[in-house]
């Protein structure tokens, strides 16, 4: 089974065109962060514990593909339970979080409009309590002990991710790092032909 898990800034029907260019026989799973807290507060640590419940209700291993906060959550998993993941995909995904970002981001969060956070994983008041519970987050010293084949990804263009694209690749002992040309952060709406014919190689190797 594969689980393409979406960024705070989306929901999971952003997955919807890479879906529709890759193989029809593969099973995929695509939950909705929102929902499966199940009305828990938006801390990292429920969110996270709540991704752990959903993956390990799955029977036999999975293939976790994520994007930013998506692919927080994957990385989290495979470094607590190595024995679960057949492979990891990791999509403009920070190895620790930037705190300067995130305060800039934060700021930037709350002169916005409630309506703008309709599009997104998440509602104002649970957007801030996740940034804030997450602005420590650090798997630097962690990353090694990932063995399942990893594959990184990040778009040229996304400059907050690109060295910790790398930092990825150079620390997980089966990962390989694939740069997209002319692409941004949100490379699953910006390039979803490219990234499902990418998947689509990675998985059938």
């Amino acid at each position: 089974m594969k689980i393409l898990i979406h960024g705070s800034g989306h929901k999971a029907d952003s997955w919807n065109k890479v879906i529709t260019y890759i193989n029809k026989d593969k099973d995929i799973l695509c939950p909705n962060l929102s929902e499966i807290l199940n009305g828990k507060e938006a801390s990292y640590d429920n969110l996270y514990n709540s991704f752990v419940e959903y993956c390990n209700k799955i029977e036999g291993k999975i293939d976790l593909c994520g994007l930013s906060l998506g692919g927080i959550l994957a990385l989290n998993f495979a470094i607590d339970y190595p024995e679960k993941v057949k492979s990891l995909v990791l999509i403009g995904t920070p190895h620790k979080v930037p705190k300067v970002m995130f305060s800039i981001q934060n700021i930037i969060f709350k002169f916005l409009p409630k309506k703008i956070f309709e599009t997104m994983a998440f509602n104002k008041k649970d957007t801030f309590i996740l940034g804030k519970t997450m602005k420590n987050l650090d798997f630097s010293n962690r990353v090694q002990n990932i063995k399942c084949p990893t594959l990184i990804i990040c778009g040229e263009k996304d400059n907050a991710n690109i060295k910790s694209a790398h930092y990825l690749a150079e620390n997980i002992e089966n990962a390989k790092l694939e740069i997209m040309k002319n692409t941004g952060h949100i490379i699953n709406e910006e390039s979803p032909e490219e990234l499902a014919k990418t998947l689509t190689e990675f998985w059938k190797d």
